[in-house]
């Protein structure tokens, strides 16, 4: 037993930060009954410790208190992914100042050139980077995956069986007709009739939905064929989900490491491939060290970032890549801006206005787009197409 002073003289802390996690209900003391003076066990020291290094991280105090009801419940799992969280939380801090900092120097090399200085180039830097801070800072999870996981692996499964086994489904692929993209919020039907209807029959958007996970499974394999991961190559599976191109590339015998913003796909994840490395995050800020992979991948995850986004993810996967890291998206992805805008006027003639609500919802990268950038960065790129809109990209280094 000991008293406040020498409970702040033992840890290192003031009787004053003592006295504040005692007002948050973080720890409670007993009291003496003789003169109400507060006494501290050691396990009341050992719990005033983890306060002060969850601090040290940069927690907040509601955070400590769900972290510390873990703790007291044995659930070292559920501390894990508040340990994570805030992990994330501080690459996120670290990458926006490495921007700050990016974006600084670039000032200074504009003010040494020769000549006097346009400021019209420090506004336009300065634009630039609150742009990108904002898109970083703007994503939040419309979709609410927590709440979709439990569904999440036969729903793609049924949806693949249903595309898959379309009388006509060799020539939906070339269809000059779209069809209408189903809502993630919802489950779609996979009992109801996928056939074409004729036009102004009354189940036309039900009959000829677009189901998200078309050609699912022949995507995940394309991407897994074309990484080809040697053994042991370190590899990094972005939006992963419940693990499913994670697992693939598992097997192929890659060391994989999978990240999603959803707790409760990856709780499913670690059930279903306990071996693997799985971790919150999300692509904008990466919760790794610079060149920590050999390869990273993405499979139906990207589209849901917005156009500067996806231009922060892609920079953020070049963070995390070694010097010949190679990476494989698999996405729905417009073929070229003339594919984009034939697809968006066909569904409007038809009034399919669950389509264009997911139009809206999503943001569709250009696949010539997407291929061009990365060729100036250095890449050689290829991709096939697996439907109309589903496509696989590699893009390899050329040093």
């Amino acid at each position: 037993m000991m008293n406040i002073k020498e409970a702040a003289s033992r840890l290192g802390i003031s009787a004053r930060a003592i006295r504040f996690y005692e007002e948050k209900g973080l720890i409670l003391p007993a009291k003496q009954s003789s003169n109400g003076y507060r006494t501290y066990t050691e396990n009341d020291i050992w719990r005033l410790q983890t306060i002060a290094a969850l601090r040290e991280i940069g927690m907040s105090l509601q955070d400590i208190t769900h972290a510390l009801g873990e703790i007291d419940q044995g659930n070292q799992q559920r501390l894990e992914e508040y340990l994570e969280l805030q992990q994330a939380v501080m690459y996120a801090q670290w990458i926006e100042l490495k921007r700050m900092m990016d974006t600084t120097q670039r000032m200074i090399d504009l003010n040494r050139q020769d000549g006097p200085l346009d400021v019209s180039h420090l506004h336009d830097l300065a634009d630039s980077a609150r742009r990108l801070r904002e898109a970083r800072q703007n994503w939040h999870d419309r979709w609410n995956y927590d709440m979709q996981a439990a569904i999440h692996d036969q729903r793609v499964q049924a949806e693949g069986r249903v595309s898959t086994e379309h009388p006509n489904s060799e020539d939906r692929h070339h269809s000059a007709n779209p069809s209408p993209i189903s809502d993630e919020n919802e489950v779609s039907h996979p009992n109801h009739n996928a056939g074409h209807s004729t036009p102004g029959d009354s189940n036309d958007t039900v009959q000829s939905s677009f189901y998200l996970y078309h050609n699912y499974d022949e995507a995940l394999e394309q991407t897994a064929h074309w990484i080809s991961p040697a053994l042991g190559e370190k590899g990094l599976d972005i939006g992963t989900g419940t693990g499913n191109l994670a697992g693939k590339l598992l097997q192929h015998g890659a060391d994989m490491t999978a990240i999603d913003q959803s707790r409760e796909m990856l709780r499913r994840c670690r059930t279903k491939y306990p071996e693997m490395h799985v971790k919150l995050g999300n692509f904008l800020a990466l919760p790794f060290t610079d060149h920590s992979f050999d390869f990273v991948v993405s499979s139906f995850a990207f589209h849901h970032l917005s156009p500067d986004q996806q231009l922060l993810a892609l920079q953020e996967m070049q963070r995390v890549l070694t010097s010949r890291g190679r990476i494989g998206l698999t996405d729905l992805m417009f073929v070229d801006a003339t594919h984009r805008d034939s697809y968006i006027r066909q569904a409007e003639t038809t009034g399919h206005e669950e389509q264009l609500l997911a139009l809206r919802q999503r943001h569709f990268p250009l696949l010539d787009e997407l291929c061009g950038w990365l060729e100036q960065q250095g890449y050689v790129t290829k991709h096939v197409g697996h439907n109309e809109l589903l496509h696989t990209l590699l893009a390899v280094p050329l040093r």
